[in-house]
């Protein structure tokens, strides 16, 4: 047997415990093929840990998750608990005490899967964003005065130092590099409004191009023309990077064109430290327990994580046995698949096995 990876597995909410456990089940399966062992700890962190303890996470939780070699989350999100605590409290604490400064987002449309693009198919629709995860908007900064009154003023600040961009555009460009698709990286900001924060995005980008990756061509794309050719000409791009807030945007649209939150996965990713994996979709409550939901984003997510570590070629396999899977069902919504949850999970995992 060779490599032993520990896995943090955090549930979470709703059905986040159901679509984990079919990752973790997949992640058995391309171990075991593939010669390396998992060994995971589960986590509770979530809603019912909140209302019971009032916590969201205890304060030792990000230096215990530091002992893994990655996290898996289901997701996070409770009918009972109000917007926002939970979100700030455990997946955007965690983002920033992990220092997980690159979200990345696999844009793939997978054969049978239904896009609401017209005549777009799986060769139009495969490309990546790269989000800057730590800084611009979600930090914080800002406040209220005169709260309440007619003379109120709410301010929230998009604030970048030049160490955080220069990260994340190294990144995205070792990624174009190693996706070696298209060799094409795409800036996605708003140099004619933001013109601060992204004049500083520019700069770095074209600088850090043009220095240490001649080989990557380098484009540019306002956030609004971005979300036009991704609905239109998808096939154009090949790797994204922005900030934070477009980011987060642009991949919710990407998501959709892919054929849904059920199979869109993502990874929040420190090079140097712990990611985390994990479905783009929200908890879904009004499906927990009815084994109705669509693990693939999960299991996709699961891949991600393989592939960060190391393990391309499992990773590789399972990817392989979803694209084998997905022409076989009749949609990705819950309740719609013609599979159950443990049923997709189980295909999945034979698919890797054999």
């Amino acid at each position: 047997m060779g490599k032993s990876y520990r896995i943090a597995v955090l549930p979470g909410d709703g059905t986040g415990p159901e679509v984990t456990a079919e990752a973790v089940k997949v992640l058995h399966a391309a171990a075991g093929k593939h010669g390396f062992s998992v060994e995971t700890t589960e986590f509770d962190f979530g809603g019912e840990r909140y209302l019971r303890t009032g916590e969201a996470l205890p304060d030792s939780a990000a230096q215990d998750l530091r002992a893994f070699d990655a996290l898996l989350l289901g997701a996070i999100g409770h009918p009972d608990v109000k917007p926002g605590i939970l979100e700030k409290g455990i997946l955007l604490r965690l983002r920033f005490e992990l220092d997980q400064y690159i979200n990345l987002r696999p844009v793939k449309l997978y054969p049978g899967v239904e896009t609401p693009l017209k005549d777009k198919g799986p060769e139009d629709i495969d490309y990546v964003v790269v989000r800057e995860n730590t800084g611009g908007l979600y930090t914080g900064i800002g406040g209220f005065t005169m709260k309440g009154t007619e003379h109120e003023v709410a301010v929230q600040s998009m604030v970048y130092n030049r160490k955080q961009v220069e990260r994340c555009l190294r990144y995205a460009f070792d990624y174009t590099r190693k996706r070696n698709r298209k060799k094409t990286l795409a800036l996605c900001g708003k140099t004619n409004v933001l013109t601060y924060v992204y004049d500083l995005w520019e700069r770095a980008f074209h600088e850090i191009g043009e220095a240490d990756y001649p080989d990557i061509a380098r484009e540019y794309y306002h956030v609004d023309a971005t979300c036009m050719w991704m609905v239109k000409n998808p096939e154009w791009f090949d790797v994204i990077v922005t900030g934070n807030m477009f980011g987060d945007i642009i991949t919710d649209l990407g998501a959709i064109t892919q054929g849904g939150m059920g199979i869109a996965a993502g990874g929040n990713i420190n090079p140097e430290g712990v990611g985390m994996f994990e479905p783009i979709g929200g908890s879904a409550p009004k499906y927990t327990g009815k084994n109705v939901i669509n693990p693939l984003a999960a299991i996709c997510a699961a891949a991600m994580m393989l592939e960060t570590l190391g393990e391309t070629d499992a990773a590789k396999a399972i990817e392989a046995s979803v694209m084998a899977v997905t022409p076989t069902m009749k949609s990705m919504g819950a309740g719609k698949m013609g599979f159950s949850t443990t049923e997709v999970g189980d295909k999945i995992a034979e698919g890797v096995a054999s």
